[in-house]
């Protein structure tokens, strides 16, 4: 069930599927006599008008058809006896529970309930009235009692629940709602890439975002600056939280919600695609007993996955490890984590002094942002900490050169660094549909001489499928490169080399990006344009 009760507002980073064992379940349904289907079957309308949108996606329920006053429904878990009963009871009929393949269970999902909201939506808009023109031009004089009073109509409500659980349901990381001159839109962003939805009526703008900050907590009254909030709420019996954002823009206020998923998270080196070469160098590099590693990348490259991933690793009761960060994205058993507050005064330099009085053997930090938490971070290196922290940096290499344009002594750094991770995150090309297929001539020509040895005039391409929505990728694979400091490298970062300099002297110890995603797209595992899509700005590569 959705929590649509506010909750406290707070300020403000590849795949796994949950579902159930279908074998199993299919082999109990055998024995208890439950009826399974392993094709598709059709669903009467009267039937599928018993429950609206929203109740079927999160109950995981597809009404099939009425007999004698009871009402047969398909579902992926027919031993899921708490959703049949509350299917019972919104549709006032005893219901009788039938098994479905997966495939087959979507499909009738989708051809019946949609992939988006638009069924809702089109409910929702009825006839449109005559001078509804103005009132898409005219949302600043719509009154604040008057968005909450829409908003807290029952199928504005359900239209919002439907949105959020349907992005959740296709692995989205974020929902973006966005309001311009003639239409609403919204796009789910699913592995990296966003994809627009069937849009809802323009003059529900004022009400639909009315709700989702009235969810979060933030203030329906104000307009015109950012807020920021959260919302929790579950789904198929998990708990999901969501970080919500408005900004104002010319036609609106726009609206994105980070879906923190932690059932989807994956907190395993291999899941998100290092190889063993890395996983030993990490592993290396998280066994010493003081020192500082930086993960690098741009927003949304993967790092707080990563850093999670470590802390998960090298987890230890007798150890204590505290966290600092902006925000606490998941909750990790058995690790202090402490949430920055700004207008408390909390910040990463303040957080950082206080941990330090904690007794702790290993720190993350969030991100180093100024120069006075790099301090405080290098200092902590030297007096025994263990220090994880991440860096805004295209590459590995530069993330010396930020530390130092940030105030810190080249000396310092030289002497806690130990290593430096840097990654980016690329679509993973569908197992269950890839071919292999001849190289794209102009593909072909964007990569270099030893980058086509590497594939042999073929690459692997998804063709699309009902597993990856046919967009022939699902999930995310991490491209990575690794430093791991040394005598050469550590003399060279005391000296204060140029980047040019520092970039030659450890070009032997180093695996770039690119050509780690080069090695990972010959394997069939990413596709070559996910490869440049994703380094070409790191990794200034010329074609041959």
């Amino acid at each position: 069930m959705i929590d649509n009760g506010s909750t406290q507002t707070t300020s403000t980073e590849a795949d796994s599927s949950t579902g159930p064992d279908t074998a199993a379940i299919q082999a109990r349904c055998r024995l208890l006599g439950i009826p399974w289907h392993e094709r598709a079957v059709e669903a009467s309308l009267q039937a599928i008008e018993c429950l609206r949108p929203d109740e079927a996606v999160r109950l995981g329920v597809v009404p099939l058809r009425i007999e004698e006053g009871r009402l047969i429904v398909a579902m992926l878990d027919p031993l899921d006896a708490e959703s049949s009963d509350e299917a019972a009871t919104l549709t006032g009929m005893p219901v009788r529970r039938e098994g479905m393949d997966r495939p087959h269970f979507m499909e009738l999902m989708r051809e019946h309930y949609g992939t988006t909201a638009s069924k809702m939506a089109d409910a929702l808009a009825g006839e449109a009235d005559d001078d509804e023109d103005s009132i898409e031009h005219n949302l600043d004089a719509i009154e604040a009692d008057d968005i909450h009073r829409m908003a807290e109509e029952p199928t504005l409500i359900n239209l919002v629940n439907l949105i959020l659980l349907e992005a959740i349901q296709q692995r989205a990381s974020d929902v973006h709602v966005e309001p311009f001159e003639n239409q609403l839109t919204v796009r789910y962003r699913i592995d990296g890439v966003l994809q627009v939805q069937d849009p809802p009526p323009k003059h529900l703008q004022p009400a639909l975002i009315g709700r989702i900050k009235i969810m979060s907590g933030m203030n329906i009254a104000e307009r015109y600056v950012p807020q920021d909030g959260k919302i929790s709420l579950r789904f198929e019996g998990r708990k999901v939280d969501i970080r919500v954002s408005t900004v104002p823009t010319l036609y609106g206020e726009s609206v994105v919600m980070r879906i923190l998923d932690k059932s989807s998270l994956a907190l395993d080196y291999e899941v998100l695609g290092m190889k063993p070469e890395i996983r030993e160098s990490m592993d290396s590099l998280l066994s010493k007993p003081h020192g500082m590693v930086l993960v690098t990348g741009p927003t949304g490259s993967g790092k707080t996955t990563t850093l999670y991933a470590s802390l998960k690793r090298i987890f230890d009761p007798h150890k204590k490890i505290i966290t600092i960060e902006d925000p606490v994205e998941y909750e990790l058993e058995g690790i202090n984590q402490i949430p920055v507050n700004h207008k408390r005064g909390l910040d990463f330099a303040g957080g950082l002094r206080s941990i330090l009085r904690q007794d702790p053997d290993i720190v993350l930090v969030g991100e180093i942002r100024d120069g006075e938490t790099a301090d405080i971070a290098i200092r902590s290196a030297l007096t025994g900490h263990l220090i994880l922290s991440t860096l805004h940096t295209n590459d590995a290499p530069s993330s010396v050169g930020r530390l130092v344009d940030m105030g810190a002594e080249p000396y310092l750094v030289a002497s806690v660094l130990e290593g430096l991770l840097a990654q980016r995150l690329g679509r993973r090309v569908c197992q269950e549909c890839r071919v292999q297929t001849p190289i794209d001539e102009d593909m072909s020509h964007r990569i270099t001489e030893q980058e086509r040895a590497l594939f042999n005039g073929k690459v692997w391409t998804g063709t699309g499928c009902e597993k990856c929505n046919n967009t022939g990728y699902r999930g995310r694979i991490g491209y990575y490169e690794i430093l791991k400091v040394n005598a050469a490298s550590r003399k060279a970062i005391a000296d204060n080399v140029p980047i040019a300099e520092f970039r030659r002297i450890i070009a032997d110890d180093m695996q770039s990006m690119r050509e780690d995603g080069m090695n990972r797209a010959a394997e069939g595992l990413t596709s070559i344009a996910e490869v440049l899509r994703a380094t070409q700005d790191a990794d200034d590569t010329t074609s041959t």
